[in-house]
């Protein structure tokens, strides 16, 4: 596995848009998930690989968000026409038909809506998965990482398209974040960080704080 620390440059693309703006939220409450469309089996597989991805954030899951009942709602299909059995989905998520229609036309395989509460913090995610090709391939602990790093905080349009955050351990098979994005994920979660930020500022405030954790580390390791 190859990984390198982030500079704060590129802290600051992860959170940044292809308008240009920085735009950064971290959930501010616990997480509490439910997932539709796949086997008893499967599901365990997935919770337990999205519940060791939060602990990065010195997190848990828990059963029941005391406003919303569930505040990470992951909707596993295999097509996406099939969203349309879901009952009150074109509630939750405004617009759902031409959302279809554009995930459609460009052939994706997944899509998350956020919502905020009034400090700018991730108040719910919706996550739409469509099981492709592609999909059917990867590991259920692969894919079930992937997609906690990607629901964990609200990334840039752009953040992992020339590097992924995950990594398959070659000797184990097991995924893992890269522990320079697993820094990151970290130092956004500290207390004293703000749920939410529109400053770049804020990039070179988690940057100092992973680069510290990491050296952190290197150094416990190296004892």
């Amino acid at each position: 596995m190859t990984d390198k620390p982030l500079s704060a440059a590129r802290v600051d693309a992860l959170f940044t848009t292809t308008d240009g703006a920085y735009r950064f939220s971290r959930w501010g409450r616990p997480i509490a998930p439910v997932i539709f469309g796949t086997d008893d089996e499967t599901l365990d597989h997935l919770k337990d690989a999205m519940a060791a991805t939060i602990a990065i954030a010195g997190m848990e899951f828990i059963d029941t968000d005391p406003e919303l009942g569930s505040n990470l709602m992951i909707f596993i299909c295999q097509e996406w026409d099939e969203l349309d059995m879901v009952p009150n989905l074109d509630q939750m998520i405004p617009d759902l038909d031409i959302l279809k229609g554009s995930l459609k036309r460009s052939k994706a395989n997944q899509y998350r809506n956020f919502s905020f509460d009034d400090n700018g913090a991730i108040r719910s995610c919706i996550v739409l998965l469509r099981y492709d090709e592609v999909m059917s391939r990867t590991p259920i602990q692969t894919l079930g990482v992937g997609q906690m790093v990607q629901c964990m905080l609200v990334w840039g349009d752009e953040a992992f398209e020339d590097d992924s955050p995950i990594a398959v351990l070659s000797k184990s098979g097991v995924c893992v974040v890269k522990p320079s994005y697993a820094a990151v994920i970290h130092a956004a979660y500290d207390p004293v960080m703000p749920p939410s930020a529109t400053d770049n500022a804020h990039a070179l405030r988690v940057a100092a704080r992973a680069e510290k954790l990491l050296r952190d580390l290197a150094e416990i390791n190296a004892a």
